[in-house]
C-alpha cells in the first residue's frame, strides 16, 4: 500500500446492512417493499405527509436502535490514525442517512443524502436534531409555523448536499474507496470516474458483491463489510510510514 495523503471514503447502504438497517436496491431492499415515489419525493410529502412521516418515523426508530459494526469502527480507527500522523485530509462521504459513522468515532462525515435524525422546516429552512417522530401537528421552533417540518433527507428529484465540497475533495485525493455502494445511484456512482479523469488516485471497491461500476476500480474486495473493511484498513495502516 502507498503512503496516502488525501483520502475520500464513499459509503453506501451495504456498510450499515450488518447493523440491521435495510438496503434499498437489493431484491429484498426497501424499494422492493415500498413504492419510493409514494414515500420519497417532495410531491409525495405534499400529497400525504402523514404517510411519508410514518415511513420515516419507522426508519428513524430503526436507526436509533442500531449499533455501529466492525466496518464503521475500522473506518473511524483509520481516520484517527491518519489525522494523528498529520498526513493530510480524510473525508468520509456517505449516502447513508444514519449516524453510525459518527457513533463509531468518525469526525469528518459528510451526509450527501441528509440525516434522518434531523428535521428541516420547508418554510424557513431551519435544521434541528430530531430523534422523535415527525407529524403535521408539530411546530417549527424557529418560525413558529405548524405542518412545515420534514425529514432532513434528500428525496428523488432533489439535489444532494455539498456536491462542490465533495468535488474538491475528489480532485485532491490520492485514494478513493467505495464501501457498500451499488454503483447505480448518481451522482455518487460517478465519483470513481471523476477521480480517474482528474488525477492519479488509487481506486478501491469494497462491497458484499460487485457493484455496477466495478470495472472502474483498480482494486476490488468482496465480502461482508464487517470483515472486508477491517482487513483492508489493517493492510493500509500496517504499511503506512
Amino acid at each position: 500500500m502507498a503512503h496516502y495523503k488525501n483520502i475520500v471514503i464513499l459509503t453506501g447502504a451495504g456498510i450499515s446492512a450488518e447493523s440491521g438497517l435495510g438496503t434499498f436496491r437489493d431484491k429484498d431492499g426497501l424499494w422492493a417493499k415500498y413504492d419510493p415515489y409514494k414515500l420519497a419525493t417532495p410531491e409525495a410529502f405534499a400529497a400525504n405527509p402523514d404517510r411519508v412521516n410514518a415511513f420515516y418515523n419507522m426508519r428513524r426508530a430503526g436507526v436509533t436502535g442500531a449499533r455501529p459494526n466492525p466496518a464503521h469502527a475500522a473506518l473511524a480507527r483509520w481516520e484517527a490514525a491518519h489525522r494523528e500522523a498529520g498526513r493530510g485530509n480524510f473525508l468520509q462521504v456517505t449516502q447513508n442517512v444514519d449516524d453510525l459513522h459518527e457513533r463509531a468515532g468518525n469526525a469528518a462525515v459528510l451526509h450527501m443524502h441528509g440525516e434522518l435524525l434531523k428535521s428541516r422546516c420547508r418554510l424557513c429552512g431551519d435544521i434541528r436534531t430530531c430523534a422523535h417522530d415527525l407529524s403535521a401537528a408539530l411546530i417549527c421552533a424557529a418560525c413558529g409555523r405548524a405542518g412545515s417540518l420534514r425529514p432532513h433527507v434528500v428525496w428523488f428529484g432533489e439535489v444532494p448536499f455539498a456536491l462542490d465540497k465533495i468535488a474538491e475533495a475528489l480532485d485532491a485525493c490520492d485514494l478513493f474507496v467505495a464501501v457498500g455502494t451499488s454503483g447505480t445511484v448518481y451522482p455518487a456512482a460517478g465519483f470513481v470516474q471523476h477521480v480517474r479523469t482528474v488525477g492519479r488516485a488509487d481506486t478501491v471497491e469494497i462491497s458484499p458483491e460487485p457493484g455496477a461500476g466495478q470495472s472502474a476500480f483498480a482494486e476490488r474486495y468482496y465480502g461482508p463489510a464487517s470483515q472486508a473493511v477491517p482487513a483492508f484498513v489493517d493492510r493500509v495502516l500496517a504499511t503506512a510510514p
